[in-house]
């Protein structure tokens, strides 16, 4: 429940039964569907839909849900520092852990398939280029994200005129070619640690169709929160929970204090109502 993009196909959260599901692409099989239960604490279940899964397959899916569950990352610091935060100390239990999708390609075309657009329109998108595009799983029935090479082989034409990107066609068009002839290189931003935080932003920014607030978005995403999101949602929902509106400079200088958890403070900040109340 970390974000909206969580939601969006080929994933579903279904709160009453508290599960995640999802179609994985793999690299030596057709996709499979899994539902990703709460297990024993400290541990998720996984549940693989269709046909018993072999070693190989399981070992694959078994690396994508690391990444979807972002469960590498390290969090010890932020939680230090935010313990005997008023705001924020609610987080220590373990909030600030945002899922992922399982390629950083899938996170640029959806975060292109965010801006400057009603939400259901980005459904729209997404859903689109799932049905159209999108390899069936294994028995049938859902589909996995489509893969660069998949969205390079259409004209633009179709992201205009079946998608209906708008816009953002030329952008989807251009990321998928560039994705799938490798003059785009997007995977190591999501596996380099020695990269500093200014040459990520910097390397998003130079994305078709990525812009302050995508680069922001897709650092949340990569595991770098120095950077806050700062959009038609947030600005609002930030002016409603601090009883007035702000200019984008005074919000940022009132998180900075949080270093390079700036940009994950103030999402937390926003967003602590989606989260349950723990006993």
């Amino acid at each position: 429940m970390s974000h909206g993009v969580a939601d969006l196909p080929p994933a579903r959260i279904d709160e009453d039964a508290r599960t995640y599901m999802t179609t994985v692409a793999l690299p030596t099989t057709k996709p499979r569907t899994i539902l990703i239960h709460e297990g024993r604490p400290g541990f998720a279940r996984v549940q693989v839909k269709g046909r018993k899964p072999g070693a190989r397959t399981i070992r694959d899916l078994k690396q994508s849900v690391r990444q979807i569950l972002n469960l590498d990352e390290d969090l010890s610091e932020f939680y230090a520092l935010v313990a005997n935060d008023p705001e924020l100390s609610w987080a220590v239990g373990g909030a600030g852990r945002m899922l992922r999708t399982p390629t950083v390609y899938e996170a640029v075309i959806k975060t292109v398939c965010t801006t400057n657009v009603a939400w259901s329109a980005t459904v729209r998108m997404v859903t689109a280029l799932v049905v159209n595009l999108g390899e069936k799983a294994a028995g049938g029935g859902a589909r996995a994200f489509p893969t660069s090479e998949a969205m390079a082989a259409m004209p633009e034409s179709f992201y205009r005129e079946v998608v209906r990107a708008g816009y953002r066609s030329t952008y989807l068009h251009a990321l998928a070619v560039g994705a799938a002839e490798g003059t785009i290189s997007l995977e190591d931003l999501g596996a380099s640690t020695d990269l500093a935080d200014d040459e990520v932003a910097a390397r998003l920014l130079a994305l078709p169709g990525i812009g302050p607030y995508g680069a922001a978005h897709l650092m949340m995403l990569l595991g770098r929160h120095s950077r806050l999101i700062l959009d038609s949602w947030s600005r609002p929902k930030y002016a409603q929970l601090h009883g007035r509106k702000a200019a984008d400079k005074t919000i940022e200088r009132r998180f900075r204090r949080y270093g390079p958890y700036a940009g994950l403070a103030f999402w937390l900040y926003l967003t602590r109502g989606w989260v349950a109340e723990q006993p």
